[in-house]
């Protein structure tokens, strides 16, 4: 039986940030987004800010998100990426 990974707590996204030489603020101004918007991929599935948070740690979500990542029956991974609109 394969144990499950856990999903980051907040305090260590922003903090894996920080040890980055940036903020969660900076990657949502570079992305041209309000300061405080991409604080929503941390409380809830937001799959734009969850790749943006993701690429500025140079990771896959999943890493971060596993439980947003991988299918819990046949744990697999989900191409959530498809769901990101675009303009």
């Amino acid at each position: 039986m394969q144990l499950r990974k856990e999903d980051w707590h907040p305090a260590d996204i922003i903090a894996s940030l920080r040890k980055q030489g940036t903020t969660l603020a900076a990657v949502s101004r570079n992305a041209g987004l309000s300061p405080s918007t991409l604080s929503n991929a941390l409380a809830r599935p937001w799959p734009k800010g969850e790749w943006l948070i993701a690429d500025a740690l140079k990771i896959h979500p999943s890493e971060i998100w596993p439980s947003r990542y991988f299918d819990p029956e046949t744990q697999t991974l989900l191409d959530r990426k498809s769901l990101i609109r675009n303009k």
